[in-house]
């Protein structure tokens, strides 16, 4: 839950290495107001030699104190470190800019390098990111390895400013030859919401070399988190992800985990309470499948993960000797799915590390079936009808108009109107040359959904008896597939979820009114399997939702125990 993440990003505020050189008034819990007040820190600071760290967290300061405390930093050009969380408890937000302001302007007179600059649990909105602007824009700022910005309101607009001082920093810093290395981002509830993390994100990208990145409680959607994903893509290092409670759902849960696919270093990923769904965890399973060597913490909780997703993250991460937990709790999954879940841990020899599901929501309640769906069917048997007979009234026509006028040119086939309505015959009238027209004129291969959907209407023709449809519908599927996952950008994963949601055997967030399941589609499917293009990183997918009791395969019981069958023979040995 999101308390959980909290006490995450606690515990890595909570890190520091600093003993030497430092000077500390950590939590005393008192009110400084003014130049007097502060005239003891004062005379302590200026006294301390090879000054590196600064604590004044846990008390509050006014703008003449802070200015005081600057004053005796102008001389300081040894200081790293700036623990100043919560240091401004009670005061106006007025009052925070020129504090931070005075601050700032005495370490750019020092010339001091900067490590740490952590500001966390201060309310100074995006005021207070002005506040600090010029100095993450100075030489200070050029050695800044962690900042930590926690609890701090900055909000859309502060996002933003603080995304282009970064950006400025690096640029600046890259001039002089030594390029700023953030290695560590803090900034959780800031409500920096899709713009503000957008902002951000194209600065990750520029500066690629992050290892923390901790964005929990941002009121981020897809489009930000897709843009983080990308962004994160660019940061080879990156060893611990945060984005707990935030809001994924389908399209953020892909766009990660094709991000995660380029990241070898990933230690801890947190994407509990972010609403990546069933297809989401699918997608993200697979990316754990692939990489991720190293991999020690996987939350994925409260979510709206059903029963085979969640069992699938849990085959995910077979073989990952350095797990420590893996958090599916408050779940879709139901008591028997807890229990699947289980064994397949305990089956791992994994059972320990996975964590409690004693706030699991239980199996979704199935949608009801809409009453009209064999009249829509039948509504659609007699659009082809209708579109069949239209086709013979202007063969007609045409026969009459020989008469009076010169021959017409025959029609060309036509592989759009087959895919409106599948039939043998239309697929057969297409010709030698049908793969190709699908290829290149009608599929759009380069979108996994698009895709699915094609291979489910040219399929469900398919017939085993027929050899001509059979070799024609076989023919088709594989010059489409075989195009597809050539391409580096196909997404697989969303290609195989596309399917498993059209055939009504996984829910989605998208309104999809499932095909009615024939034969043809599991035959073809059970022949797709066994081709080389297919990565081997699907089998498992489809072999859990094979396995699984679903009305809507019970037409088809011949066809998927063959395809149960394959799918176990083609199943890549662990």
């Amino acid at each position: 839950m999101a308390t959980d993440a909290v006490a995450q990003l606690a515990d890595s505020l909570a890190k520091t290495q600093v003993t030497e050189g430092e000077l500390s008034y950590k939590g005393q819990g008192r009110k400084f107001d003014n130049a007097q007040s502060v005239e003891e820190m004062v005379k302590e600071i200026q006294e301390f030699k090879g000054l590196q760290a600064l604590r004044l967290e846990g008390n509050t300061y006014g703008v003449e104190a802070a200015q005081a405390i600057a004053k005796a930093l102008e001389t300081k050009s040894e200081f790293k470190y700036c623990y100043w969380s919560d240091m401004f408890t009670g005061r106006l937000r007025s009052e925070i800019p020129p504090a931070l302001n005075s601050l700032g302007a005495a370490l750019m007179t020092a010339g001091a390098r900067l490590t740490v600059l952590d500001l966390s649990d201060n309310a100074f909105g995006p005021d207070g990111v002005k506040g600090i602007e010029k100095l993450l824009k100075s030489t200070a700022c050029h050695t800044l390895q962690e900042l930590r910005l926690n609890n701090c309101g900055m909000g859309i607009g502060g996002g933003k400013i603080l995304a282009a001082a970064l950006t400025e920093c690096y640029k600046q810093s890259s001039a002089q030859g030594t390029p700023l290395g953030l290695k560590v981002f803090i900034a959780g509830r800031n409500r920096l919401e899709n713009d503000g993390a957008t902002a951000l994100a194209q600065a990750f990208q520029l500066m690629g070399s992050l290892e923390e990145v901790h964005v929990p409680q941002n009121g981020i959607n897809h489009p930000g988190v897709t843009a983080l994903a990308t962004a994160m893509q660019h940061n080879p290092r990156l060893r611990v992800l945060n984005l707990n409670d935030n809001t994924f759902t389908k399209k953020g849960a892909i766009a990660m985990a094709q991000a995660l696919k380029h990241l070898r270093s990933v230690q801890v990923i947190n994407f509990g309470d972010c609403l990546v769904r069933s297809e989401g965890a699918i997608a993200i399973a697979e990316a754990v499948t692939e990489g991720l060597p190293i991999l020690k913490e996987l939350n994925l909780s409260f979510g709206e993960i059903t029963g085979v997703a969640a069992l699938l993250v849990a085959q995910s991460v077979e073989g990952k000797a350095t797990l420590e937990k893996l958090d599916l709790n408050g779940n879709c999954l139901g008591e028997e799915g807890c229990d699947a879940l289980r064994e397949v841990m305990d089956g791992l020899n994994m059972g320990d590390l996975l964590g409690s599901l004693s706030d699991d929501e239980g199996e979704p309640e199935e949608e009801e079936e809409d009453d009209d769906d064999e009249e829509e069917d039948d509504e659609e048997e007699e659009e082809e009808d209708d579109y069949e007979e239209d086709d013979d009234v202007e063969e007609e026509d045409s026969s009459v108009n020989q008469v009076s006028s010169p021959p017409s040119v025959p029609r060309p086939p036509d592989a759009s109107s087959f895919l409106c309505f599948p039939s043998p015959d239309k697929l057969l009238k297409l010709g030698t040359k049908r793969a190709l027209f699908f290829e290149q004129q009608v599929v759009d291969v380069a979108d996994a959904g698009k895709t699915a959907e094609a291979f489910l209407k040219i399929s469900s023709v398919y017939n085993e008896e027929d050899e001509d449809v059979k070799s024609a519908v076989l023919d088709s599927i594989d010059a489409i597939l075989r195009k597809a996952f050539a391409s580096p950008s196909f997404q697989g994963y969303n290609f195989v979820s596309s399917l498993l949601v059209m055939l009504g055997l996984l829910k989605s967030e998208d309104k999809v009114k499932p095909v009615r399941v024939v034969p043809g589609h599991l035959q073809a499917l059970e022949y797709v399997v066994r081709q080389d293009y297919f990565p081997q990183d699907h089998i498992a997918v489809l072999e859990a939702f094979m396995s699984r009791h679903i009305q809507a395969l019970e037409s088809c019981s011949s066809a998927r125990n063959i395809l149960k069958s394959t799918l176990e023979q083609v199943r890549p040995e662990n």
